[in-house]
């Protein structure tokens, strides 16, 4: 299956089970008349499968990174997606996984980043849907503190509300699998 006939199916899932017309507060706190749980559609076995290639092949096409990663709990998925498609791929991929949390462990190692993370990397984050960035945003700022350079920033869907914008401030461009137009509202 080509890459086109793979975004069309995933595009296709992602409106069956993560789309869901209604007003929600986003975590930026702004109103919306639509809602996309991802989390529905990276919690199936073919979603993730899909959303895991797709990013792959954005990954291999562009500059290369040591690691991919993002913020807890929402880019789990997709970076756990990714590394088992670079796996399939290629069983000896040097291409490793880390996230971040919300803040730094109060025990154990006392670690924020955990996973496959190291200073000096250059690093791609990972997101399921961005809005305005926020949540990434806060994840490059805690990998640049730690000694990373997070040379890309990818999403399966970009609401186009800003992300773009901010991601661009910081001197990166938000590569999406999906877009605003690609929603039906």
């Amino acid at each position: 299956m080509g890459t086109t006939e793979m975004r069309a199916e995933l595009l296709e899932l992602i409106l069956d089970v993560s789309f869901r017309r209604q007003k929600v507060t986003l975590a930026s706190g702004a109103e919306s008349d639509f809602y996309l749980d991802l989390r529905q559609t990276l919690m199936r076995p073919r979603g993730v499968a899909l959303a895991g290639a797709l990013v792959l092949d954005r990954l291999l096409a562009g500059p290369p990174v040591d690691a991919v990663g993002g913020m807890a709990v929402g880019a789990v998925p997709l970076v756990s997606a990714v590394l088992a498609a670079a796996a399939a791929r290629d069983p000896a991929s040097a291409l490793l996984g880390f996230f971040v949390r919300k803040e730094t462990k109060k025990h154990g190692l006392a670690r924020r980043i955990e996973g496959g993370f190291a200073p000096g990397q250059t690093l791609a984050l990972v997101e399921d849907t961005v809005t305005t960035g926020g949540s990434t945003l806060e994840a490059l700022d805690a990998v640049e503190a730690e000694g990373g350079k997070v040379a890309r920033v990818l999403c399966i869907v970009d609401r186009g509300e800003g992300a773009a914008a901010a991601f661009a401030a910081r001197g990166i461009e938000l590569e999406a699998l999906f877009g605003r137009t690609d929603l039906p509202i």
